[in-house]
């Protein structure tokens, strides 16, 4: 099989499961909290493109650069994007690097540089396509390409994997900057844009939250979202997320028991931002209000003293005070991925418990 040439070659990806898959057909690999992306290699040309098939090239130099520097001068090969930031990884300062400036892009490669971690490898260093061989022997070959080329390369690593289940687990419950697990099926070939014989289990956390404020729906004067808040070391209410999956019907009873309670200040630390792009002076408009209500939310991932994403409704929490809604419910394990972004290549693989 001959791969496009155009660097048009979608990666393959994971069904999201409940658990983890159980089977000696089965390995795991930590799922980063990073860019998916295929990185191309031709002579000197080196070319990253996203899951989208967009090129991150120009917003990643370092990247690029530490792929110039390798012996092979031909590959292709499937890893993430990720900015490591002390013990864990920041998603945030991932974001900022998808900025049109390229004097700010420059910056911030320097300032907080990006790493490519590699977890798989669909051509070697003569350009032939592996995506046909099994991941049982796919895995070895790129174990060998990396023992050959990474050693001694700076923001290249390989990514570690493992048939153990207990350690899967660990990687699961306890991992800085890890967004779970994935499983990949040993026995199947790289399917380039399909979910057959790959799996992922992310990470789901639950946190208990004040309603320090809301926001309005932009129609039928209702409540569209509750604005969560954290309180800090200092005693400050940080407005760190949003909830709005509410039905109808609990937004419209909603609606005037929250009104009832809007007061200044709400939140005494952090605010909720104004409008940006994506909002309209309306939408970014809240309403404060007394720190009396402790609502429990899920979450899949807190950085940057906030929550990644929306967060989901779970319930009321009359039986809980305020004052005990802290920023130590989201802080992060103590242990640390920077030993798993920089493993001896000869121990990558972690045998069978």
């Amino acid at each position: 099989m001959t791969l496009p040439i155009k660097y048009s070659y979608p990666p393959m990806e994971a069904q999201s499961v409940a658990d983890l898959p159980v089977g000696r057909e089965w390995e795991y690999e930590p799922k980063w909290d990073g860019f998916r992306c295929i990185a191309f290699r031709d002579g000197t040309t080196v070319e990253l493109r996203s899951k989208a098939g967009r090129s991150l090239s120009r917003y990643f130099p370092e990247v690029v650069a530490a792929l110039g520097a390798l012996g092979a001068k031909k590959f292709i090969l499937d890893g993430e994007i990720v900015v490591p930031e002390g013990k864990t990884l920041s998603f945030d300062a991932l974001l900022q690097r998808i900025h049109p400036a390229a004097s700010r892009v420059t910056r911030l490669a320097a300032e907080t540089p990006a790493k490519y971690v590699v977890f798989d490898q669909l051509a070697d260093e003569r350009g032939r396509s592996l995506v046909d061989k099994p991941l049982k022997e796919r895995r070895p070959l790129l174990e060998a390409f990396a023992g050959k080329y990474f050693n001694k390369a700076r923001g290249v690593t390989l990514s570690p994997r493992t048939t153990s289940l207990r350690v899967a687990r660990g990687w699961l419950a306890g991992r800085a900057g890890l967004d779970g697990v994935v499983a990949k099926r040993l026995d199947l070939p790289y399917g380039s844009g399909a979910r057959t014989g790959m799996q992922k289990v992310k990470r789901i956390r639950t946190a208990d939250c004040v309603v320090g404020g809301f926001r309005y729906a932009s129609k039928g004067g209702v409540v569209g979202s509750l604005l969560l808040g954290l309180y800090d070391d200092a005693g400050m209410l940080n407005h760190v997320g949003y909830t709005s999956s509410l039905t109808a019907a609990e937004r419209k009873a909603l609606t005037p028991k929250l009104e009832k309670l809007i007061s200044l200040p709400g939140f005494t630390g952090q605010k909720p931002g104004g409008p940006s792009r994506w909002s309209t002076d309306r939408s970014a408009k809240w309403e404060p209000l007394q720190t009396k209500l402790v609502v429990e939310v899920t979450y899949d991932h807190f950085s940057g003293d906030r929550f990644r994403h929306g967060t989901g409704f779970v319930r009321w929490r009359p039986d809980k005070l305020p004052r005990q809604c802290t920023m130590e419910q989201v802080s992060q394990p103590t242990a640390s991925v920077a030993r798993m972004l920089s493993p001896p290549v000869r121990r990558a693989a972690t045998r069978r418990a």
